[in-house]
């Protein structure tokens, strides 16, 4: 991590709010230290993954809940710091979910001066009338739910969907992998799409879950719970989520290992012929010597 994202992002002293998203920030030093925290993760993500291209327009997913909330914010953070010469619009895809409060997000959008969309298309009842009863909506919700934000992404002219998955969702998803699917595989920070026309940008790849928690809870921001997905009961990331909070538990900062060593792989140490070229690895008939050979006598 390169040391000018520290001194950059070392400003936060000052009592003025740098953009209506800050609007009745807390001064305590605690959230100082957080707010400084997520905006030098989130920049490190960035820069890592080589996710800025200058002049393009994100669209920056916003579901309502804490994590698109602090992405949300902390992206705004950055361009108002010109630390992201990208144009930012936010977008809430309301999938038509029965009480889904629809003024909430327009109107924090718009008293707090961010450019926005709001697109609604009832994915919900194409999901209830498609998925089993007592099987989980999360896939087929996800891929509407994407198919219509790509679609949104190039009707605004954007070049990239963003969206709001922590270091947690990457580490949960990498063991829902192992565990169910069979493949060793997580959500990457940075992906090209099937059609190659958007990226696909995961730029809270870095922060915790529980920062986003803290952050969204310190600013107040009117969080919405999920009634589809996050009202099942059973799901294979809820019990992966809890066998991490277990490990974390016995073992602080063991998230944050696991993590690291998704970012350090040795493709020579897996047994995948894919991967590593095995085949290769034979010694060099040029080091055989014939005085390692043990001589035979007859008796």
């Amino acid at each position: 991590m390169r040391d000018d994202i520290a001194s950059e992002t070392g400003t936060f002293d000052a009592a003025e709010e740098i953009h209506p998203l800050f609007r009745g920030a807390p001064t305590s030093t605690e959230f100082r230290k957080l707010r400084k925290r997520l905006v030098r993760e989130t920049r490190a993500a960035i820069e890592t993954y080589d996710m800025i291209r200058p002049g393009d327009r994100w669209l920056v997913c916003l579901s309502g809940g804490k994590d698109s909330y602090t992405l949300l914010a902390v992206l705004h953070e950055l361009k108002w710091r010109g630390l992201l010469p990208v144009e930012l619009l936010a977008c809430n895809l309301d999938q038509g979910q029965p009480g889904f409060p629809a003024t909430v997000l327009p109107e924090f959008l718009t008293e707090r001066q961010v450019a926005h969309r709001i697109e609604y298309q009832d994915t919900y009842s194409i999901v209830k009338e498609k998925v089993p009863e007592g099987r989980t909506y999360c896939s087929l919700c996800s891929r509407l739910r994407r198919g219509n934000l790509y679609r949104i992404a190039r009707e605004e002219g954007c070049q990239a969907v963003v969206l709001g998955h922590h270091r947690d969702d990457i580490l949960e998803t990498f063991f829902m992998n192992l565990f169910h699917g069979g493949r060793l595989a997580s959500m990457p920070p940075k992906l090209l799409n099937e059609e190659g026309d958007l990226n696909v940008l995961r730029p809270l790849a870095f922060v915790a879950e529980a920062d986003c928690e803290r952050f969204a809870r310190a600013m107040n921001y009117p969080v919405i719970p999920c009634d589809l997905c996050g009202s099942q009961e059973g799901l294979q990331r809820m019990q992966v989520k809890k066998l991490l909070d277990e490990w974390e538990t016995r073992a602080p900062g063991r998230r944050q290992v696991m993590f690291r060593a998704l970012m350090n792989v040795r493709p020579s140490h897996l047994p995948d012929p894919k991967l590593f070229d095995f085949t290769a690895l034979m010694p060099d008939a040029s080091d055989f010597r014939e005085k390692d050979v043990p001589i035979l006598r007859e008796h």
